[in-house]
């Protein structure tokens, strides 16, 4: 069990708190940071398109906006058996943080991986932004936890003067401060309680390693926490257990914004095990609840707390509520649907984007049109853990368990929902079991925090599957109406895209915009996207990769006809379209720039040698689909093999990626089964869908909403070109292509381009 006790760290027998205290050690040990006066700074994370062009961006809070100042005291402690206890504040969750941070503190640190214990933190400002989204750990980090390694590292060689000797002459080997003339060595751990006593060194002076001589960068290392996981281990949110704990279920209002406003609660308390049951009137949200990360606060409902959870659940089936539904409560998918085919044959209500003279181009009478109409649906997140949250509230504070992908922002919440101060928030992280963006949004813990404090007891909230799915931040769903002209030549010269989404006003809802500067903007002379909105009473936010993973599928598939009709290969063809563009173009790359021609086509080129295209044989009804994307900064592109049978089922034979993730892979291995995994999540997206009918979300479980199975699970071929930009993130980049990819190889076998997701629409299933 998780408990409430802190665990002890290493050898040293000091607990998570502790640790990082600035203090000698008996023994000889010291906890670094006496004196620290020159502080690192945190990068930013990558910033977003405008709201009205597109992607919203994460709440401001501790650590967002301005950086936040990071000191090496509050990551690093040395032992005196010389082991390195090295700070991990970001959430872990599957994308390998847990490892990630801390191998760039002990590359620079200069110490034996083995002799490294990873030790997670709780949410601090002290750790600047524990931020985990938008594929940011890599960029955001990667100065910071090697200043702070080398800051270590210059500290302990100052320790050595006592041996007399000039610290320019000392240099360090794995855990030991070296002078070779004198013959002299110590380990870090003899060391330490003397570097405890140097001043920090300026950060920003230091001298780094050269690449060339790292140990652990670009080395694989085994998930620390991979072994507990592999025997059971308890370390999960939903694994929590603290002293005199109660569980609850809370039943929410099935429509967005709805009231509960009657509930037989005495039937309920009379069940066996049942100690509370009561009414949750909710906190006032904003008119418009969906745009951005924006918290709808507390929703309405009814809480069930009990001393077991299956008590609690069971008495939730005998629960009967009155719904107030509100205004929501009529709204239909199918309505939606025929509203936006309605708004694609009437003017645009705005203007994202117009280069050149699109109007003109498409009036050309040597110029062949091709159009396109494509529709991707809102999906659920459906983590495998779903959402949960432990809390304890007592004497005007309360003390968290969670997972929250961004847990300054959801402390932010709690004291905003109990109206305490934020300093009597105390949140402790735990692993997650999965995120994909899900847990950015901080209801769970609002809702946490508010059952604990009615039942004046520490509770463990924890929704079933059905809550998962039917209370989600969804994937916002999406149109757009395309048309390309090309000349005889084939050659690209207009684009018009007409994206209708879902929003109010000039404002789109959470994640559902469109950036304008996206490919293939800049690469068509006479280029222009326009858009319009329907009304939505549904949450909605970011899902891996977002807005990424469903313009690519309509960018790419599109690109594909154009191909086609242009009668081009469609590897050559997009080869070709990059070649007749700036170097740099838009896309989501946000403060890592936009795509890069050259890089773009390099990864292409790379897919398309690894997999053969164009120069083999293959199988009866097989065939080789093309996909490429930029987002979160990184360039991917992914060829996927795909045999069609007669009876329309789909499998996917292999796929191979190539990405460029700048000049270092920091954990090769664990980026490689972070792209091999996108994939798999790429393809349980072509299945997904959420519906509404009479406001409620019709899917409930994975019977409705499946995700992709081993025995569909294709062959996954990864490839990283190493070039000369800084290392980016890895967690979403290699999801948007596999879509287009699968696609366009289907198309390729049936003539048949797939325009509705989930493809099983039309007919397709994965075999």
């Amino acid at each position: 069990m998780i408990g409430v006790k802190e665990e002890l760290m290493g050898k040293t027998g000091i607990s998570r708190r502790s640790l990082l205290r600035a203090s000698t050690l008996t023994g000889g040990g010291f906890l670094l940071g006496l004196y620290p006066r020159i502080t690192a700074q945190a990068q930013p994370p990558v910033g977003a398109p405008p709201q009205g062009a597109g992607r919203g961006g994460p709440p401001q809070g501790p650590g967002r906006g301005s950086p936040a100042p990071l000191s090496p005291a509050n990551f690093v402690s040395i032992s005196p058996d010389g082991t390195a206890s090295i700070a991990s504040p970001n959430t872990e969750m599957g994308q390998g943080s847990f490892n990630l941070l801390p191998m760039m503190v002990a590359e620079e640190l200069d110490i034996d991986w083995k002799n490294v214990k990873i030790v997670r933190t709780d949410v601090d400002p002290k750790y600047g932004s524990q931020f985990t989204a938008g594929s940011t750990a890599t960029p955001s980090n990667w100065g910071p936890m090697r200043q702070i390694g080398g800051a270590v590292r210059s500290m302990l060689i100052a320790a050595a003067q006592n041996w007399g000797v000039p610290a320019e002459e000392c240099f360090t080997t794995p855990g030991r401060v070296v002078h070779t003339a004198t013959g002299r060595s110590a380990t870090y751990g003899e060391l330490a309680a003397k570097a405890a006593a140097m001043p920090v060194p300026d950060l920003r002076a230091l001298k780094l390693k050269d690449p060339k001589d790292y140990k652990i960068i670009g080395t694989t290392t085994q998930g620390a926490e991979t072994k507990d996981i592999v025997r059971g281990k308890p370390m999960f949110g939903i694994d929590v257990t603290v002293p005199g704990m109660l569980y609850a279920v809370f039943e929410k209002t099935p429509v967005s914004r709805g009231k509960a406003i009657g509930a037989n609660l005495d039937a309920v308390k009379a069940m066996k095990g049942v100690k509370h049951a009561f009414m949750v009137e909710g906190t006032p949200a904003p008119p418009y609840v969906n745009y951005l990360f924006q918290d709808p606060g507390l929703e309405s409902g009814v809480a069930i707390v009990a001393d077991s959870w299956w008590a609690a659940q069971s008495a939730r089936k005998k629960l009967q509520v009155q719904w107030d539904l509100g205004q929501w409560a009529s709204q239909d998918s199918d309505q939606n649907a025929a509203k936006a085919e309605e708004l694609s044959r009437q003017p645009a209500a705005r203007s994202l984007r117009e280069d050149g003279d699109p109007d003109a181009v498409f009036q050309r009478t040597d110029v062949r049109v091709i159009e396109g109409a494509f529709r991707f649906p809102f999906i659920a997140h459906s983590t495998l853990e779903p959402q949960n949250c432990t809390a304890h509230f007592q004497d005007g504070k309360v003390e968290m368990w969670s997972n929250s992908q961004l847990p300054q922002t959801g402390r932010q919440l709690v004291s905003r929902v109990l109206g305490i101060p934020l300093e009597n928030v105390t949140v402790h992280m735990v692993r997650a079991g999965g995120g994909f963006g899900r847990r950015c949004y901080n209801d769970f813990m609002a809702e946490a925090a508010w059952i604990s404090k009615v039942a004046g007891a520490p509770v463990k909230l924890l929704w079933t599957r059905e809550d998962d799915i039917q209370h989600d931040y969804y994937r916002s769903g999406g149109f757009q109406y395309l048309k390309a002209a090309i000349e005889p030549n084939g050659k690209i010269v207009g684009w018009r895209d007409h994206f209708i989404g879902y929003g109010e006003g000039n404002t789109f809802v959470g994640d559902g915009g469109f950036n304008p500067g996206q490919f293939p903007a800049s690469f068509v002379p006479d280029y222009q996207v326009v858009s319009s909105v329907l009304p939505l009473g549904l949450k909605t936010g970011a899902l891996r990769a977002p807005e990424s993973n469903s313009t690519a599928w309509v960018l790419q598939s599109f690109l594909d006809d154009v191909a086609h009709a242009a009668g081009k290969d469609p590897l050559a063809f997009r080869l070709e379209l990059l070649d007749g563009a700036p170097a740099q173009a838009g896309g989501f790359g946000g403060a890592r720039g936009g795509l890069n021609a050259a890089r773009m086509r390099a990864v292409l080129q790379l897919a398309a040698d690894k997999s053969g295209w164009g120069k083999r044989q293959l199988p009866p009804r097989t065939a080789l689909g093309v996909g490429f994307h930029l987002s979160a900064g990184v360039h991917v592109a992914e060829i996927a093999e795909v045999t069609v049978n007669a009876d329309k089922s789909v499998r996917v034979n292999k796929v191979w990626v190539a990405a460029d993730l700048g000049s270092q892979v920091i954990n090769p291995g664990m980026a490689e089964y972070v792209l091999q995994g996108a994939v798999m999540d790429g393809m349980s997206e072509l299945m997904q869908e959420i519906t509404l009918k009479n406001g409620r979300v019709v899917q409930s479980n994975f019977h409705q909403h499946p995700t992709l199975r081993m025995p569909q699970a294709p062959q996954v071929e990864v490839h990283f070109l190493k070039t000369d930009n800084s290392p980016t993130g890895l967690g979403e980049p290699g999801l948007p292509p596999i879509l287009p990819a699968v696609c366009n190889a289907i198309f390729k076998v049936t003539g048949e381009r797939i325009h509705t997701l989930p493809f099983t629409k039309q007919g397709f299933r994965f075999t």
